[in-house]
This record gives structure tokens, C-alpha cells and sequence, in this order.
């Protein structure tokens, strides 16, 4: 016997069929199986399930989102689509449940006992349709602060039809305030994100997209897709590489396997699209791979917001500031990505936060940001400040003639935390965490000696003068380490503490971060880097480029880059950070194809096929490239600080874990030897076993 699936009607109860189909194309289906196979062949009937079953016949449309329901909707009635939350036996004649759906939610009213004792039959997170009055939600029933309009309202059941039951056990359930593990959530994250959080992440992320295609395509920018598959090339990271059976198309006579690369940007691209002259201004959400070790908080695929512009200005021609205002730290040109992007995020921040940002955001050159925060991106919400011995306020004149003329590659730099917050430290703990680290606590009797206490400083030969302001009071302690003169790569031993410091006070409430967001622009980076460890496994002892390979030189530089030194050469390269965390990084790009061509094979010291890989890019820079510019901003992490979320996967559908795997598509996966044959490919555990 056929059960129909269940629809409930408030008043009159009944259960009617309305998933009747017609069985004519099941026929014709049939037929054609039969014509493919042996004649004798007939299909499996379906057989119906037992107990609850999806609705699969004609329902009426749906008419609000939950989301949109408010007190203006009063009286009417509505047809609701989502899931079955809560349910709760106010009386036997009154019954309440939760409907949600994306990221809103709304209380149903149920007063017939027949139509309620159906619905709390439903598993909870079934798919459930109701037909309903909108009424005032009564006081009493009111959370404490309503957050949304549908808070304000519950609706009156008239109607309700079971359109898909859950399993009875789930793996879990959503929006519970005990949350599932991690591991659990990521395997059913379809599952997990019926969060009202990750929903609503996901809400924000779209609008903010919007925001940015919406602000530069008013500003002239064009939005161009860049290919997907492209040929490999030493840009700095490792690439994934894509198996394919086209056969290369420089020696498609070659057995060897062809392979494209995953855009770990699309740096080139945008490039060769500026020197089209077709696309002067371009910009789009992109999507790259970088097949990196996994660390904290990053994506093996991620989305930044891509941008280049072309004849863009060269560096300022003097100190002073210009008639737009701009401060002179920003010496080195690119100014008007720096104009586009700073318009960019003060109306995300206004439209999504309600916050005028004011003015320009502050620069600061690379080698003071490492001097004085030991970061190349500094987080300057909170004053501690990590500097170079000699600058201690109350050095004698005599100690600070030593310093400068000590020819040691190397300086001691020093930080100090007061008194008030290193009482909350365990600071015997953090010193022996890192042994490139020594601290000295600050007494009344050490005052003025407290350099004589450390391996460090001791040797130094230094003296302090009580008569000068500005040292340390009792109480404080100093923290001092060892680093080069000529700061490299992106942190320093006091930096990283600096930062541990701050996390641990601010856990403790003992240290409130203000609320204002504080962005700044780090600039004049090194040219070229050997300090790089994720650049490392390709540089093998070379030198590596700081940003990339087509980073321009600062023009007062150009004459050291063009004689061989190089490693003192700064880049008109500029990151923008926002409290302490790098969401964008750019730079002018090299427009001259000879410079670019030396730096290529004469300092990165590229080998000839690895430069034949930029061939396109070289030939379209001798056919004529203006000044070009670009920037990408981290869309993941941008939206990440917005929501207030703690990673970046919470604001991604569905993100790779920090190995890397997706454990929902279960990728990646291994391929049958039938599968890689095809390729040109071979296990190497079978290459093994035919030895």
C-alpha cells in the first residue's frame, strides 16, 4: 500500500498524496534499456521507504524569507521555506517549534494538537514548508534583545508540509550552542553551515564582493577573467601542476608528460593586458593556487581582489607634500593604486561597518617598521617598541659613539614592557621559550646598571647617565635579543614577543586594543631577499625576489641594481596591513624589457629555460608597456576581519583543512594506473615492483 507524503492542514486534518507522477517516462525509459540490453531485462521498481518520506508533488511557491519578515507583515499570510530547528510542548493545545534558513530564523505558533503532534514527529533539521499568519511575537516570549526584524514576529500555522526528513541521528546538529569538533564540522560542512554564523559570513561575503566590483567599475576598471591553465614558471612559490594528455606545445613530438600550473596569481596576465593598451584600468576577484606547506590560517586556493593600472606615476620628485595631500613617507610611485585602494576600503568599511575612515593611512618604510616593531607588518594598535640599542634614552654620549662606530654586522635591539603590564606575565616562561632571547627585570638598585646584567649588552661596553630622562622604571622589565643592522625578512625575536605579549594581556583583560582599525602602508622593501624560507626550495642558494621578479627598483637605487649591488636595492613595493595582518601587497611593475631581462638571468641568475618561461612577458614589454602598477588585497582574510570571524575558513563554503585536504570532496585523491598511463604517467610504487 502506497503512504502519501505528509501535509497538514491546521483545522480539518488530512494527509493527501500530491506526489503522483506520471509513469509514461519511467515507460519510455525502460524502452530504451531495453533496446541497449538484452531484451528479457527489466528494471528494479522502486520501493517506497517506511515512515516519513519527501514530498515530491505540487506545492504552493514560496512568498518571504525568513530574513524578510518584520512587524510591517502583520496579519498577512506567508509561505515559508527551511529547517526544523527546535521544538517545544508549550500545552496540549499549544506548541511552539523554530523554522531557519540562511542565517535567520523565525517561532511558529501551532495550536491544533493533531496538526503539532505531526510536526514534533519531524526529526529535527527535516525541510519543512508552512503557510501562516504573521502576528506580533507576545512579550513574554521575546529573546532579551531581538537582533533581527523576524525576532519580533511569530507565525500563526495554518498549513505544513514535510518536504524532506532528516536522518534521525545526525552527526550533529547546527546551531546548538555546544559546538561539534572541528574535524567532525569540516567532514559535513554542508551540514555545518546551517550555522546562522557561517551563514551569515557567507551573506557578508557576497555583499562585499558587490561593493568592490560596484566602486571600481565606476572608477573605470574593467573586469577581465585571466586564464586558469598555464604554463609553470619560477615566480616564487610552488605551483600545482595539472596533468593533461595535449602534448606540449613546445615539442608536441615529445613522449615526456605535458603539464599546465595553477595560477599562483595572475601577475602575468594582468600585465600583458596593460601592455595591450586594450584594458588601461583592470580588476578582478581571482582565484589562485599556491601549493604552500600548511601553516596557520592559509588556503592551498584562495580569492584576492586583482588590480593593475597602467601609466601610473613614478616617484614623487621631492619630500615635500603635494597638492592631494599625500604624505611624503610614500616615496616611490604607484600613487594612484594607493588612491584606488584606500577609496576601496573606506567605502567596504563605511557600507559594511558604518565607519568613516579619515585621511590618508599612515606609511611607513620597511627598515623603520622592522627597527622600531620589529614586523614588516606592524600591528600599531598597542605602544611597545622594539629598537636598536642605540637608541636607549639615556645612553651617555660616550656609549653612543660606541655604537655607531662598532662595524659588527649585527646590533642588540631591546623593548621594554612597564611595570603594570608585566605584572600580568609569566616572564620567565616566555624568556626560556626562545633562547635568541635574554631579559633583565629593573629594580631601584639596577636602574642605571641593568645593561651589566646581560650577556648581550655586557659586551657592549655601554654606560647610562642618571641624569637623562626617558629609561626604565622599576618594575619594568627589558627584554633584548640579537639581530642583523640591515633588517631581512618579516619579523625579528622581539617582534614575534612583542606580539605574543600583546595576545597574552588581552586574553587576560589587562590590555583593551581599541576599536579604530589601523591601517598603514609598509614600503621601500629589499629588492631581493635570501631571508625567505617559502621562497628557499626554488631559489637554492640564489638571491629571490622580495615580491616578484617584476618588481621595479626605487629610481635612486637603479644605478647600484644596474652595478651588481643589489643587496641594499629597495622595490617600489608597498603591503598594506591593518592591525598587525597583511591584507594586500603590490608594487610598480618593471616596464623596460632589458632591466627586466637582467634581472631575470643576471641577479635571480635564471637559467635560460627558466627565462624562456617569461618569453611572452619579455616580448610584450619590447613591443611597448606604459608604467603599470598593481596591487592584490586578500579577499578571504578581508571579509575573515570584517565578520569578525576567527579564520579565514569561516568565511570560505568549503575550505581545505590546514593540510590541505578537503575532507567533504575527499581531495585530493589518488588515480588509478589505467588513469595515469593516459597522462604519460606512473606510480612510483609500481616503477619499484618491475625492478
Amino acid at each position: 500500500m502506497r503512504v502519501p507524503a505528509p501535509v497538514i492542514r491546521v483545522g480539518a486534518l488530512s494527509r493527501v498524496s500530491l506526489s503522483r507522477a506520471s509513469a509514461r517516462p519511467i515507460v519510455r525509459q525502460a524502452t530504451r534499456i531495453q533496446v541497449r540490453h538484452d531484451s528479457t531485462a527489466t528494471l528494479k521498481p522502486y520501493v517506497e521507504p517506511a515512515g516519513l518520506r519527501a514530498h515530491l508533488g505540487p506545492r504552493e511557491q514560496i512568498s518571504h524569507g525568513i530574513a524578510d519578515l518584520s512587524a510591517s507583515l502583520q496579519s498577512q499570510t506567508v509561505v515559508l521555506g527551511g529547517w526544523l530547528f527546535s521544538q517545544r510542548r508549550a500545552s496540549e493545545n499549544l506548541h511552539f517549534f523554530t523554522l531557519r534558513s540562511g542565517g535567520a530564523s523565525v517561532q511558529l505558533v501551532v495550536r491544533d494538537p493533531s496538526a503539532a503532534k505531526e510536526l514534533m514527529s519531524y526529526p529535527l533539521e527535516s525541510v519543512v514548508q508552512v503557510s501562516g499568519v504573521v502576528q506580533p511575537r507576545k512579550q513574554k516570549a521575546k529573546a532579551s534583545e531581538a537582533s533581527q526584524p523576524a525576532d519580533e514576529v511569530e507565525v500563526e500555522v495554518t498549513q505544513a508540509t514535510l518536504l524532506n526528513p532528516a536522518d534521525e541521528n545526525l552527526p550533529f546538529y547546527p546551531n546548538r550552542p555546544e559546538l561539534a569538533n572541528e574535524d567532525l564540522r569540516a567532514q559535513y560542512r554542508y551540514l555545518d553551515l546551517r550555522r546562522a554564523e557561517l551563514a551569515n559570513n557567507l551573506q557578508l561575503r557576497s555583499k562585499i564582493a558587490h561593493i568592490i566590483r560596484c566602486h571600481l567599475h565606476d572608477r573605470g576598471f574593467t573586469e577581465v577573467e585571466t586564464p586558469i591553465l598555464l604554463q609553470s614558471s619560477p615566480e616564487g612559490a610552488r605551483e600545482f601542476l595539472v596533468p593533461t594528455r595535449v602534448s606540449s606545445s613546445s615539442s608536441s613530438s615529445s613522449s615526456a608528460p605535458a603539464f599546465y600550473a595553477l595560477p599562483q596569481s595572475p601577475q602575468q596576465p594582468k600585465q600583458l593586458l596593460i601592455a595591450s593598451g586594450a584594458v588601461p584600468r583592470y580588476f578582478q576577484l581571482a582565484k589562485c593556487f599556491r601549493d604552500e606547506d600548511g601553516r596557520k590560517d592559509r588556503q592551498p586556493e584562495f580569492t584576492q581582489v586583482d588590480i593593475e593600472m597602467g601609466f601610473v606615476s613614478g616617484a614623487p620628485p621631492s619630500a615635500t607634500n603635494g597638492g592631494d595631500g599625500m604624505r611624503s613617507t610614500w616615496a616611490i610611485g604607484g600613487q594612484e593604486v594607493r588612491e584606488t585602494v584606500e577609496g576601496l576600503v573606506k567605502r567596504i568599511w563605511k557600507e559594511v561597518k558604518g565607519e568613516e575612515l579619515e585621511g590618508w593611512f599612515r606609511v611607513i618604510p620597511y627598515d623603520i617598521a622592522m627597527d622600531v616593531y620589529g614586523s614588516d607588518k606592524p600591528d600599531t594598535r598597542f605602544e611597545m617598541y622594539t629598537l636598536p640599542i642605540g637608541y636607549y634614552p639615556a645612553l651617555t654620549d660616550d656609549a653612543i659613539d660606541k655604537v655607531l662606530m662598532d662595524q659588527s654586522p649585527s646590533t642588540v635591539e631591546f623593548m621594554v614592557t612597564p611595570a603594570a603590564l608585566a605584572a600580568g606575565l609569566d616572564v620567565g616562561a616566555m624568556a626560556s621559550a626562545n633562547q635568541f632571547i635574554d631579559h633583565v627585570r629593573i629594580t631601584e638598585s639596577n636602574m642605571y646598571t641593568w645593561h651589566k646584567e646581560s650577556v648581550l649588552t655586557l659586551p657592549l661596553g655601554l654606560s647610562l647617565e642618571p641624569g637623562r630622562p626617558g629609561g626604565v622604571q622599576p618594575g619594568d622589565v627589558v627584554w633584548l635579543s640579537r639581530r642583523k643592522k640591515i633588517a631581512e625578512g618579516g619579523w625579528t625575536h622581539l617582534g614575534r614577543l612583542r606580539v605574543q605579549i600583546m595576545e597574552t594581556l588581552v586574553a587576560k583583560g589587562l590590555m583593551a586594543l581599541p576599536p579604530t582599525p589601523h591601517f598603514l602602508w609598509v614600503t621601500q622593501f629589499p629588492l631581493f631577499t635570501r631571508a625567505d624560507e617559502d621562497k628557499a626550495f626554488l631559489a637554492r642558494g640564489r638571491w629571490s625576489a622580495t615580491h616578484h621578479p617584476f618588481t621595479a627598483p626605487m629610481h635612486d637605487d637603479l644605478a647600484d641594481l644596474k652595478a651588481g649591488k643589489v643587496d641594499a636595492v629597495r622595490g617600489q613595493h608597498y603591503d598594506l596591513v591593518l592591525n598587525g595582518q597583511e591584507i594586500g601587497g603590490g608594487s610598480v611593475r618593471i616596464h623596460d624589457a632589458r632591466l627586466q631581462e637582467y634581472v631575470m638571468r643576471d641577479v635571480l641568475e635564471l637559467t635560460d629555460d627558466e627565462v624562456g618561461r617569461f618569453g611572452h612577458l619579455l616580448r610584450a614589454l619590447r613591443f611597448g608597456a606604459p608604467p603599470h602598477a598593481g596591487l592584490a588585497l586578500g579577499f578571504d582574510r578581508l571579509v575573515a576581519i570584517l565578520a569578525g570571524a576567527r579564520t579565514i575558513r569561516d568565511v570560505i563554503a568549503f575550505p581545505k583543512t590546514g593540510a590541505g585536504a578537503d575532507p567533504v570532496f575527499r581531495s585530493p585523491s589518488s588515480s588509478s594506473a589505467d588513469v595515469l598511463r593516459e597522462y604519460g604517467l606512473r606510480s612510483l610504487g609500481d616503477a619499484q615492483e618491475d625492478k
